[in-house]
């Protein structure tokens, strides 16, 4: 019995400071997770829009929710060499397939790495080539096409500019504008299109539509105009938001435009330019990593988002081939880099600028000496019927070399016409075709009146007979 007495005493002995201890814990546990909740509850609102501010403490009041989708340009370092490198071996490793698996005449399509790509000719404002080229997405910076287009038509240059809290606390890619600086509209521009700077893409919205939801308005009221109908701004700088989104096509047909404004052009074929701000000095470089560095690129702009991932909009011209490529949905610069390079390379390669209008012209003049003499007039005073077409909207047109061969020409026309006929009056049409598909359209008109005849006319054609 005292044997057993003392084992009990020992169990009791050892279970009572384990329970203690357990004890102890709930209840700092629960005091920890008690002042968490009052530290959230108390802090909720300072968390969502902290006063961030940036290494040298210049900036304050930086949204959060404007960084965690910041348009971050260069943080990634792409090394145009290697990656030309790398194209030249994938090249001469597709040839050499190509040249085993099929015929000589093939064409071969570019590998895209990225979610979309295409490619725009400008003489014609026709798509060469497209992957997801008509899908709405989100375009991050490449947004400033359209901002800078709506700038330029609304905006004094000379214009100088006060910062103020909205623009100088928009995170993201920046300028570097503070509050109450003083820049010029021109330089502002600069900064919008170089350095991508967000923060001057507020200023010019609020300097110029009272405010980023006014100019927002003029964004895509300027996009109706353009018959941009898949396209939608929220802002001036694109950073990601519901409702803000376009298609490649459209941000093609944005830069073609805005390309034709001479200021817009210069703009984005600069590659360093020194902005004023408050009377100093600042020189600013274009993100554009091929402008420079790839032959016959001229702009236009790239763009990062979490949400649209890397773009990058290329105006290039070589010879006659005038072209705009467009890369959105990258999952690295490199890969943006890489695609609009292959779009470009592939471009010059299979394509060739004929002149649509001298090919149209000529085959229209020998079906004119024909048949205008076969027109009959009844009842006309005049019996000969001048005509000629419509003016040719798409003068020149790339086409892929092995498809030159395949542009057909169809006239067709009324033979028989009832007097009176007016100038103008249409009585056939040219049609112009790449195989089956049609390029354009036009008219053959009158080119001048015929009258019909009267009572007179008859009595005179009638003496005109009498031996």
């Amino acid at each position: 019995m005292v044997k057993n007495e003392s084992r009990l005493t020992k169990y009791i002995i050892y279970k009572e400071p384990s329970s203690d201890n357990l004890k102890l814990l709930k209840q700092f546990v629960s005091g920890v997770m008690i002042f968490l909740l009052i530290f959230l509850i108390v802090n909720v609102n300072n968390i969502s829009y902290a006063e961030l501010k940036y290494a040298d403490l210049q900036y304050a009041d930086l949204e959060y929710a404007d960084l965690q989708y910041a348009d971050l340009e260069d943080n990634e370092q792409v090394d145009l060499n290697e990656i030309q490198t790398e194209l030249q071996n994938e090249t001469k490793e597709n040839s050499q397939n190509t040249a085993i698996e099929t015929s000589s005449n093939s064409i071969e399509i570019p590998k895209q790495n990225a979610r979309i790509g295409l490619i725009f000719d400008r003489n014609s404002k026709t798509i060469l080539y497209e992957k997801n080229g008509l899908k709405q997405v989100p375009m991050a910076s490449t947004t400033k096409i359209m901002t800078a287009i709506v700038v330029l038509e609304n905006a004094n240059l000379k214009d100088v500019v006060t910062i103020e809290k909205k623009a100088a606390g928009t995170g993201g890619s920046r300028l570097g504008l503070k509050l109450n600086d003083k820049i010029t509209v021109h330089d502002l521009l600069y900064g919008l299109l170089l350095e991508s700077g967000n923060d001057a893409a507020v200023a010019l919205a609020v300097h110029i539509g009272g405010s980023v939801e006014g100019f927002s308005d003029l964004m895509n009221a300027k996009a109706k105009e353009l018959g941009l109908l898949n396209s939608h701004f929220t802002s001036p700088h694109g950073l990601d938001q519901d409702g803000h989104y376009t298609t490649a096509y459209e941000l093609a047909c944005m830069a073609d435009y805005a390309l034709n404004i001479p200021k817009f052009k210069e703009i984005v074929s600069t590659k360093y330019y020194t902005v004023t701000i408050n009377g100093s000095s600042k020189q600013i470089s274009n993100t554009n990593e091929l402008l420079g560095n790839l032959d016959g690129v001229y702009g236009v702009k790239t763009g990062f988002t979490n949400g649209a991932g890397r773009c990058l909009v290329t105006a290039c011209k070589r010879g006659n081939l005038d072209i705009i490529t467009v890369v959105l949905g990258s999952d690295t610069k490199k890969i943006r880099t890489s695609d609009s390079i292959k779009l470009i390379e592939y471009a010059y390669k299979n394509y060739e600028v004929i002149n649509l209008e001298e090919k149209v012209k000529e085959q229209f003049e020998k079906w004119k000496q024909l048949n205008e003499k076969r027109i009959y007039i009844n009842k006309g005073k005049s019996n000969y019927v001048s005509i000629d077409m419509s003016e040719l909207k798409c003068k020149q047109i790339a086409l892929r070399k092995d498809e030159i061969d395949n542009i057909r020409i169809e006239i067709n026309s009324l033979y028989y016409l009832e007097a009176p006929v007016k100038e103008g009056q249409v009585i056939g049409t040219v049609k112009v075709m790449n195989g089956d598909e049609t390029i354009e359209v036009l008219d053959i008109t009158v080119q001048k009146d015929i009258a019909k005849k009267e009572v007179i006319d008859y009595f005179i054609d009638f003496l005109s007979l009498v031996p």
